[in-house]
């Protein structure tokens, strides 16, 4: 078991793909926002890629092992201590009953960490997935982040905890962190001619745009779009601003929609239509470098990138969580 003793920014419970299946019933898949700091956590304490791990977010968050376990930390390059004592990241680490963990500050790259623990987190399914809907108060634990006082049980390791401490993933399959992220991303369903102009779509190709302070789990809000961007003068039946089309369902995750002047990066949390143009989508293989986004530091470029492309990425990324990465 481990005691929060400081919930932190935002510490969430985590899986992976999360809640599929329910867009039609207005539920976001959730999950965690990063998949393969996830998956890589989860590897190397010996659980499947998607288990439900702890996703941290910006930092300080401290908690106390009630029991002896094997865990590992990925994610942002700034290390936590357990006693006082530097983590050693992405590989596996022996705790023991009454150690301490504590998560400072993010690092010079990334904006969050994943904490996996042998036999992953247990919490009651919720709709088939454990990941927690902060914006609809269920799944993961009590349906919110944690907080002081919280006490999370494990389950059951797959091996003995002995043959799972000191495995390291290879160096070669450490993620990159950047200040710039380049996020591949197929055009649609709302693009030129009829809602943007041409130039307006190379505009959106070839621009770095700053993330906003304002993006949180539901959205990753851009800086503007300059009114070139619209082909349109307003929505028509839409409404008044260009931007305005009747409702329709969102491409959950990784829809770009476009708000007013503002370009808006639906993820785990996001909502599942609206009546706004949706201008492109990030290809699900680089849905995690959103999650390692620095609000009002990191930038986002978009690469165009075809269905081909995307579903070849897709299954590239699903042979990373394999026991040849380790050693």
């Amino acid at each position: 078991m481990l005691t929060v003793k400081q919930g932190g920014i935002e510490t969430l419970v985590e899986d992976w793909p999360g809640r599929l299946g329910f867009l039609g019933k207005g539920m976001a898949p959730s999950g965690a926002f990063d998949n393969v700091g996830l998956g890589y956590a989860n590897l190397l304490v010996g659980n499947l890629p998607g288990e439900a791990a702890l996703e941290v977010t910006a930092g300080f968050f401290e908690a106390e092992f009630n029991a002896d376990t094997v865990i590992a930390v990925t994610g942002t390059p700034q290390p936590p201590t357990i006693n006082g004592q530097p983590v050693a990241m992405w590989q596996s680490v022996e705790v023991h009953k009454g150690d301490t963990i504590k998560f400072s500050h993010i690092g010079s790259t990334g904006f969050r960490w994943y904490l996996g623990i042998a036999g992953g987190i247990d919490v009651q399914p919720y709709l088939g997935s454990k990941s927690t809907c902060i914006f609809g108060n269920y799944g993961g634990f009590e349906g919110r982040k944690l907080q002081p006082g919280d006490v999370l049980k494990f389950g059951n390791p797959s091996r003995n905890l002995s043959d799972l401490t000191g495995r390291k993933l290879k160096q070669e399959f450490i993620p990159e962190y950047s200040r710039e992220w380049t996020l591949r991303a197929i055009p649609g369903p709302n693009t030129c001619p009829d809602y943007a102009t041409e130039e307006g779509m190379e505009y959106l190709f070839t621009h770095s745009f700053k993330v906003q302070h304002t993006s949180n789990r539901s959205a990753y809000r851009l800086e503007a779009l300059p009114d070139s961007f619209f082909s349109r003068a307003d929505g028509g039946v839409g409404g008044s601003h260009p931007s305005n089309i009747i409702d329709h369902g969102y491409a959950m995750r990784g829809a770009l929609n476009i708000c007013g002047n503002t370009p808006v990066l639906l993820i785990a949390d996001g909502p599942t239509l609206g009546g706004y143009m949706c201008a492109l989508n990030v290809i699900n293989a680089d849905l995690w470098k959103v999650g390692q986004g620095t609000p009002a530091r990191d930038f986002i470029k978009f690469q165009l990138c075809s269905q081909e492309e995307a579903i070849q990425a897709r299954i590239d990324q699903t042979k990373l969580f394999v026991e040849d990465t380790v050693v």
